[in-house]
């Protein structure tokens, strides 16, 4: 057994926020109380202090990029699963963009079974929506549920028609799964490699329009409300695509959505010729980022998730135009949403444990809290826990940060999965 005690729980689900006793028994939560450690010894149970702790559900990350199979040079099942556990997750959605694309139930096996043989962090893969994401026909969707997917997207790439996305939904219907989009009008996105507006112009880069964005969640709305589907809009950026949830949510329509830590932390005006800010969706204005933040707060936005998109340093260190989209984001996602929106006031700490807990869990169908019978999946952090990030000291095989040497205030201490501490700082 193991006895965590004297920390702050903090458990959005059943509102609990109270210093509290919480008693582990192999991979379940035993009991949760007042004073448990007065009636155990160190030879009942293994006791972690948690005093002037945060005691959280275990976080959940809706979407990231694990590269494995086939992109191993840039991250693994066990290096990017290593990383998520330094960053406070407990288990981890990856996208289906590997080399093959996870669009069958062979290739969603050897993921689910890699991550089972890493011993750490829970793996829930995303499927791929169409054959190879290639927008043309369904993928083995029931049978990719059957082998352990979560969820269906063909994330890098937006789900090509409305046709499609119409056929898609009303699979995943069926089968009880989330459909998740990366919006983008691939018309007004073509050549782009930054947001459009003047940080563009200043730099000489080719922009695109936010609207490539918006056009898209436009669309997947409109479908939405006529299959009625479970959609989640990925890594959302700008104020149009935050309205046209607003719209949506007020319809009474099943549509969700998360937001990256980069996106609400930096914008368009961070850009130089440095590839670690070179992302996509593409950093944004400072109107957008302002909104984001406001949808976080509002209840607007579901969930925070990380996007963790690692590449090798060689394809990083290119010429802006070709150098790939993406940045890595486990090991300082908590640290930004503690030290950007809560530590300067503009989210509480109740909301923000939401985002990576309850939020995320709710997209996915599932329940996440801290009760007796639930699993042993919990988040210890540190509110105002000084440190620095260095991206030479990652757990990932891959170091495309724009948080590189960046100061912290806030950190996560230790990560339990199914009863076991598999991180502790």
């Amino acid at each position: 057994m193991l006895l965590i005690k004297n920390g702050r729980v903090l458990d959005p689900a059943s509102k609990t926020d109270a210093t509290l006793d919480v008693l582990l028994d192999g991979e379940r939560i035993a009991k949760i109380g007042e004073k448990i450690s007065a009636n155990l010894s160190a030879a009942d149970a293994e006791i972690f202090d948690a005093a002037g702790l945060v005691v959280a559900p275990g976080f959940i990350d809706l979407h990231c990029h694990l590269r494995e199979p086939g992109q191993e040079m840039s991250e693994t099942i066990e290096t990017g699963t290593r990383a998520a556990a330094r960053g406070g997750f407990t288990a981890v959605c990856c996208m289906p963009n590997t080399q093959p694309v996870n669009d069958n139930a062979s290739v969603t096996r050897g993921i689910v079974e890699r991550a089972v043989a890493a011993g750490g962090v829970r793996v829930w893969p995303i499927g791929a929506a169409s054959v190879g994401s290639k927008g043309e026909a369904l993928a083995e969707i029931a049978a990719m549920k059957d082998a352990g997917i979560v969820g269906v997207s063909d994330d890098g790439k937006p789900i090509a028609t409305a046709r499609l996305m119409r056929q898609v939904m009303d699979y995943c219907n069926a089968l009880g799964l989330p459909v998740i989009d990366h919006c983008e009008d691939a018309s007004l996105f073509a050549g782009g490699v930054m947001r459009e507006g003047l940080a563009s112009v200043r730099l000489g880069l080719k922009g695109i329009p936010s609207q490539s964005e918006s056009i898209g969640v436009g669309r997947d709305v409109e479908v939405a409300l006529l299959t009625g589907a479970r959609l989640h809009i990925a890594h959302m950026s700008t104020l149009g695509s935050l309205e046209y949830v607003r719209f949506a949510k007020q319809r009474g329509l099943r549509v969700t959505c998360e937001v990256t830590p980069h996106h609400f932390t930096l914008t368009d005006e961070d850009v130089r010729y440095d590839t670690h800010y070179k992302m996509n969706p593409p950093l944004a204005s400072r109107e957008d980022r302002d909104a984001l933040i406001q949808g976080l707060a509002d209840g607007s936005v579901d969930a925070i998730a990380t996007d963790h998109a690692p590449h090798h340093p060689a394809s990083k260190d290119v010429e802006f135009d070709r150098a790939p989209f993406g940045v890595t984001g486990f090991e300082t996602a908590l640290a930004l949403g503690l030290s950007e929106p809560v530590h300067k006031g503009k989210l509480s700490l109740t909301r923000l444990v939401e985002l990576f807990t309850t939020g995320p869990a709710r997209v996915l169908g599932i329940e996440r809290k801290i009760a007796a019978g639930a699993p042993a999946d919990l988040t210890i952090f540190a509110p105002d826990h000084a440190w620095m990030f260095r991206a030479s000291e990652s757990a990932s095989k891959s170091r495309n940060t724009p948080f590189d040497g960046r100061a912290f205030r806030g950190a996560p201490i230790a990560t339990i999965i199914a009863g076991r501490v598999v991180f502790k700082r």
